[in-house]
């Protein structure tokens, strides 16, 4: 039996998501139509936006459709930029943190490289966690030509959470709008988008138990984007395209049942992740834990301490493993029936060190070395002891047969 340790990859659907899917499948009608057919689609898009809005401390009225976290990170950061440049030309600086995951960095260079922009980062220190003194400094040196400040909620890699309303004040002194990618983040952490002050933020279906290609840019009523896409006018002209009504029918539904689950679902898979991480330090003493040490396995491995426990994802453990590549290790344990990543799941098979390791002032060579084990709903004290039992043999038949670099 397979002990599936890549929730944050992609997590199975709810059951009651892929229900409410197939049966709104059996129906027709665009939800732009006029007809009966598609007036019924579109109250069901409607009511989909405002149980996601309810959900996540939103207007129904600030909640845009996408198809996914990578469509809703580049319509933040191109359609802010675009906005505030227009409205002056010397709002050409993005503010990221350099471990953002690439549907951030990505569109970033990328407006770097084509529309004249320039990319200043943010200090992160070395669990991952944004330096806020640092980043004041940089606001108030720089902050007459910032377009905008993009900070992920909580980091995809090493799992390390972000003081994101702690950031929205900083930035907003200035009057500079702050997007968080938040996709790792809703289901797990307790998220409220009005609370956070965040100006937009990006969410992704597949991450809590719905649908793939499903998901959200939460932006705030008045705030000025740029659209990407043009075409139909839908989503208020801001993400033009026909909206798949059975999908986001699915995606309201594993959001609203995520986010009801999320306090005890956070305790239960907080346990068994400190389980994990004492079982993967008793079978590999040298393992190293990256990002924030929770408190209650603190001190027990050769961890880089963070002093708040609470700051890391509940169901992230990621560990660099000396002398071991990273690839390597997840090939001995798959032919174990134990699946796990080297990091992020759009960057598999990369052969080059994590980006968030090397800003977090990882050697590359220990980079390389690197395991992310996450847990989610459908993980069980099982998936934890296969792991254990087969770590220690793997790390050992890895260096044994010099599969390191």
């Amino acid at each position: 039996m397979t002990a599936y340790l890549d929730h944050a990859a992609t997590t199975p659907m709810l059951p009651e998501a892929v229900a409410a899917m197939a049966e709104e499948m059996t129906f027709a009608g665009n939800a732009s139509s006029l007809h009966s057919s598609g007036r019924r689609a579109r109250r069901v898009v409607e009511e989909a936006r405002e149980q996601l809005g309810v959900a996540l401390g939103a207007s129904p009225s600030e909640v845009v459709f996408t198809a996914g976290g990578t469509e809703a990170d580049n319509l933040a950061v191109k359609g802010l930029f675009w906005a505030r440049r227009a409205a002056d030309e010397r709002r050409r600086v993005v503010v990221a943190s350099p471990i953002e995951h690439h549907a951030v960095l990505d569109p970033v260079e990328w407006l770097v490289t084509h529309e004249g922009a320039e990319v200043v980062w943010a200090p992160v220190d070395h669990a991952g966690r944004v330096d806020l003194d640092g980043l004041e400094q940089l606001l108030d040196a720089r902050h007459e030509s910032v377009a905008l400040v993009t900070v992920m909620w909580a980091n995809n890699e090493v799992g390390t959470i972000q003081p994101v309303e702690r950031i929205a004040e900083l930035a907003h002194r200035h009057g500079i709008p702050v997007h968080t990618d938040a996709i790792q983040a809703v289901g797990h952490l307790a998220l409220d988008f009005a609370a956070s002050g965040a100006d937009c933020l990006s969410v992704s279906g597949h991450k809590l138990g719905g649908p793939v290609s499903t998901g959200a840019l939460l932006a705030r009523r008045g705030l000025d984007l740029v659209p990407g896409l043009h075409g139909g006018g839908q989503e208020r002209g801001i993400r033009s395209g026909t909206l798949d009504v059975a999908a986001l029918r699915a995606f309201a539904v594993a959001t609203t049942l995520a986010v009801e689950a999320q306090p005890a679902e956070s305790v239960r898979v907080a346990q068994l992740r400190d389980d994990l991480i004492r079982a993967v330090w008793k079978a590999v003493p040298d393992a190293v834990l990256n990002g924030a040490v929770p408190p209650e396995v603190d001190g027990l491995g050769p961890a880089l301490a963070a002093a708040d426990g609470t700051a890391r994802l509940p169901g992230n453990a990621h560990f660099t493993f000396p002398g071991c590549e990273g690839d390597s290790l997840l090939y001995l344990l798959d032919a174990r029936g134990v699946e796990c990543s080297t990091g992020s799941a759009c960057q598999a098979g990369v052969p080059q060190p994590s980006h968030v390791l090397l800003a977090m002032g990882v050697a590359e060579a220990t980079a390389r070395g690197a395991l992310r084990f996450s847990l989610g709903h459908t993980s069980t004290a099982g998936d934890v002891a296969a792991l254990a039992e087969a770590i220690g043999p793997v790390v050992e038949r890895a260096r044994g047969a010099g599969l390191s670099f």
